[in-house]
């Protein structure tokens, strides 16, 4: 008897140390942003404040628009988004994943300002670089054949995907909880900034806009050409460093998701310069006013 309830308890140390590493026993939406100016308004509308440090990374518990949450700052990049990302899944008891930042306009019909709610996202730099034949020729590995349209020597694929008790699987788009997008759908009442300053101000005032695709990847764009190929190869609305590692760590794990992104700028298409320095406050604070407006409208699962 002694021997079998020692064989229990030993079989058991791993899932009472994950269980003791735990920060928080409560369900909590995680409500990410990506860098410092785009979660001080959230930050400063949370009740309850209580801080914990992992990594060094900050996270925030408290309440937001009645919603028990934990913010927190996933850092710029694919990879600092799907680190921070999984540190707060085992380290707390997360019901839904809700990003809010700020992002590049690849949509020809979008404006600084407008907030993008996307269907799916998809990390469009995660590719091979063939070989150059000369003549704008590109040639693959034997191996590899072409899954997306190339822009010159990047040919985009898929990436493989783990989750517990299913097989390993080769996925390219990411897709939106469907109930986090219907109750997005719900957002027609909030109030966006159309103005930085007193004196400079869009020339169109920002909307909420539902649908479509996004994609991610590691490199700051702000190439005009290389946005018209990502509009025409993905249909993509908007591009961003995070959305698509978030989403995806997010599916690997079976949490909702959806990311709620305000253009700071056409990643290459304004007719000037880049405008993020700008409007990087306005956008921030358009995607902060959805997001807490959607945590009003949207029910956790549990």
């Amino acid at each position: 008897m002694r021997k079998a309830l020692f064989t229990l308890l030993f079989c058991m140390l791993p899932i009472l140390a994950v269980a003791a590493d735990k920060l928080d026993s409560r369900p909590r939406v995680a409500v990410i942003s990506a860098f410092g100016p785009e979660w001080l308004t959230l930050k400063a509308a949370l009740a309850e404040p209580q801080s914990h440090a992992v990594n060094g990374i900050e996270f925030v518990t408290g309440r937001l628009s009645g919603r028990d949450v934990v913010l927190f700052l996933s850092g710029i990049s694919m990879v600092n988004a799907t680190m921070s990302t999984q540190i707060a899944l085992n380290r707390f008891d997360i019901s839904g994943i809700v990003f809010s930042g700020i992002a590049g306009g690849v949509d020809p019909g979008l404006n600084v300002g407008d907030v993008v709610v996307a269907d799916k996202w998809a990390q469009y730099l995660e590719a091979t670089f063939a070989r150059d034949l000369g003549n704008r020729r590109y040639e693959l590995p034997p191996w590899k054949k072409p899954e997306q349209p190339n822009y010159g020597m990047i040919f985009p694929n898929a990436v493989e995907v783990r989750r517990a008790n299913a097989a390993p699987e080769a996925k390219f788009w990411f897709e939106v909880d469907p109930g986090m997008l219907a109750a997005a759908r719900r957002l027609n009442d909030v109030t966006l900034q159309h103005c930085a300053s007193g004196t400079t101000c869009l020339e169109q005032k920002p909307r909420l806009v539902l649908g479509g695709n996004g994609v991610s990847g590691q490199a700051f764009v702000d190439n005009a050409d290389f946005r018209r190929y990502v509009f025409d190869a993905f249909q993509a609305r908007v591009l961003d460093m995070e959305s698509a590692a978030v989403a995806m760590v997010a599916y690997a794990n079976g949490v909702p998701f959806i990311a709620f992104r305000s253009l700071s700028d056409l990643a290459g298409g304004e007719k000037g310069g880049n405008e993020m320095a700008t409007f990087m406050r306005l956008a921030s604070d358009n995607s902060a006013a959805m997001v807490r407006r959607f945590l009003e409208v949207w029910a956790p699962p549990r």
